[in-house]
């Protein structure tokens, strides 16, 4: 991580970089109202801006604008870490978006699965997809993260027979190197029908976990993956 990101005051997303004074860019009125009224931000200290999709600059809080503050960054889109995880129970789910993106992970899908307990139609998918991704803009200005994670919902049959898939399952093996992307089932399991596609397959645990769990150890494994191959 760039050491101002780190150091930064605060982070906040905007629409865009590219207006060419900056002092001209407006934050949305709750950013602003939590900078300076929830933050009690000085106009010294440093935050950095981004516009979600690699781009970065540093700014002061002026009197209802921003000062830019050097040049603007561009950091490289990063390689793709894929959870794709069936929707578990309450508001598990807004952890397990939280705590994914914190992570890094590039894109979190909600799987539907035939066991599938929750599932999201219509206005109700629109809104919680809606809410969820205000939570992951949220983990994603909290950790510093300048790519903005895609939130979405898929059905098993339209990701399980894509390239760099594998299913979590018990009694799987080690995770195939050439895997970005990993489907977590719900708390019943993937189905026999499920189950019987040619999809590496990969143990998570020597126990059973939980879906919001298992999402998360399912991206730590990926961002190992990543590690290893950029070593």
């Amino acid at each position: 991580m760039n050491p101002a990101l780190r150091a930064s005051a605060a982070h906040v997303f905007v629409e865009s970089l590219d207006d060419p004074a900056l002092g001209g860019l407006a934050l949305s009125a709750d950013d602003d109202h939590h900078l300076r009224r929830v933050l009690r931000l000085r106009p010294t200290q440093r935050i950095t801006l981004s516009d979600g999709r690699g781009r970065w600059i540093e700014a002061e809080l002026g009197e209802g604008h921003l000062l830019p503050v050097g040049d603007v960054h561009h950091t490289p889109e990063p390689r793709a870490v894929v959870v794709a995880a069936a929707v578990p129970k309450g508001d598990r789910v807004e952890w397990m978006v939280q705590k994914l993106t914190e992570l890094g992970v590039t894109r979190v899908l909600l799987l539907d699965c035939e066991r599938s307990v929750v599932r999201l139609h219509g206005e109700q998918a629109s809104k919680q997809l809606g809410r969820l991704r205000r939570i992951a803009r949220e983990a994603s200005m909290q950790s510093r993260r300048v790519w903005l994670p895609e939130i979405a919902q898929v059905s098993f049959g339209e990701i399980a027979d894509q390239a760099g898939v594998a299913i979590a399952e018990p009694g799987g093996g080690e995770l195939p190197v050439n895997v970005d992307t990993i489907l977590v089932g719900p708390e019943g399991g993937f189905s026999p029908t499920e189950l019987v596609l040619d999809v590496p397959r990969v143990a998570l645990a020597d126990t059973i976990l939980r879906v919001e769990t298992a999402a998360l150890v399912a991206a730590m494994m990926l961002n190992r993956s990543v590690v290893i191959d950029a070593a």
